[in-house]
């Protein structure tokens, strides 16, 4: 993807060489720009992308990088999240100290991205390389809360994805979207985004209302698989109601996984039998949600300490790993709002 523009769903970029840590610093610097940062902040931004990406170039192994904007409550920032799978650190909290580092340099480049970001989280493993994502928002901005964060990544050759994600809070009710339009291309594209649309002007109610909206919105397109998941809280509960082949896991706290119940059928198409079913959901439970773009046989288990990262570290690990390049990709991470 060239530096001159970047979709609201955000571009991925390869980084193997310098001119290429060049192509995303200048994107992040025209989009900083165009989301209305100062320049003085655009300039803060860059030496995070700088970092970023030379960390990529220097010790990382299919390293990408993802730029996008993100926007909460009339202001906007810039997002960059940093996948490879490079041979990993045993200690991020060392390998964030100024002064250290592995190859003889100056060791200031995690220090660096700390300082200047508005919000910065990591993680990663020896011989599992290293997930890294940050937000760089108006200096007066503080970084949203974030219980529930989501990716996608299109098929190779693409850059339109057919798989979407969405998340709302209507009315005290938390709820997240994962959706895959059929196909590839600019058609899954058009039946993701008018899922996405139904689902932000949905009425508020429980999840199988929810998606019988989403069906009734999108007989225009091709169709497309869909869920819904609402977390709630004080119940200590889950709901969630999904059409086709999308994947619902319930991380417990204990190691525990539950899969979810989603029924056959496509979104827009005839009239899919809509069910919802609840789940336990204690406090420190996790939801992880995802297109058929992404092979199902993950383990937890692999990633120590991952689950107390982020939901977006959480997303993009399992992206990363767990995505498969020959298909649209999307995953979503949640956990009980605080």
């Amino acid at each position: 993807m060239s530096a001159e523009s970047v979709p609201a769903a955000g571009g991925w970029y390869r980084v193997e060489s310098g001119g290429a840590a060049s192509t995303v610093r200048r994107t992040a610097e025209r989009l900083g720009t165009q989301v209305g940062l100062t320049p003085n902040r655009v300039a803060e931004l860059a030496i995070v992308t700088a970092e970023l990406t030379s960390n990529l170039v220097k010790h990382a192994e299919e390293g990408m990088v993802l730029v996008r904007p993100v926007r909460v409550a009339g202001e906007a920032g810039v997002e960059l999240v940093a996948v490879d799978s490079g041979p990993g650190m045993a200690d991020l909290t060392v390998s964030a100290r100024d002064g250290h580092s592995t190859t003889g340099t100056l060791g200031i480049g995690l220090g660096a991205i700390d300082r200047q970001a508005t919000w910065y989280d990591a993680w990663s493993w020896r011989g599992r390389g290293t997930v890294s994502v940050v937000q760089v928002w108006a200096k007066d901005v503080p970084a949203p809360p974030m219980w529930a964060a989501g990716l996608t990544r299109p098929i190779t050759g693409e850059q339109i994805s057919g798989d979407g994600h969405a998340v709302r809070v209507v009315q005290g009710r938390h709820q997240v979207l994962v959706c895959d339009g059929l196909g590839h291309g600019s058609l899954a594209g058009a039946a993701a985004d008018a899922a996405l649309a139904a689902f932000r002007t949905a009425p508020v109610a429980p999840p199988a209302v929810v998606v019988r909206h989403l069906h009734q919105s999108m007989a225009h397109t091709r169709g497309a698989a869909v869920a819904v998941a609402e977390l709630d809280p004080p119940a200590r509960l889950l709901r969630y109601a999904g059409v086709g082949n999308i994947t619902g896991v319930v991380l417990g706290p204990d190691g525990g996984r539950k899969h979810l119940v989603s029924l056959p059928g496509i979104a827009g198409h005839q009239r899919p039998v809509v069910r919802e079913y609840d789940y336990a959901f204690p406090p420190d439970a996790t939801l992880v949600m995802h297109s058929d773009g992404v092979v199902g046989r993950w383990r937890i288990e692999d990633y120590p300490g991952l689950t107390g990262r982020s939901p977006l570290v959480v997303a993009a690990t399992l992206l990363r790993d767990a995505g498969v390049r020959r298909d649209d990709a999307c995953v979503l991470v949640a956990r009980s709002p605080v």
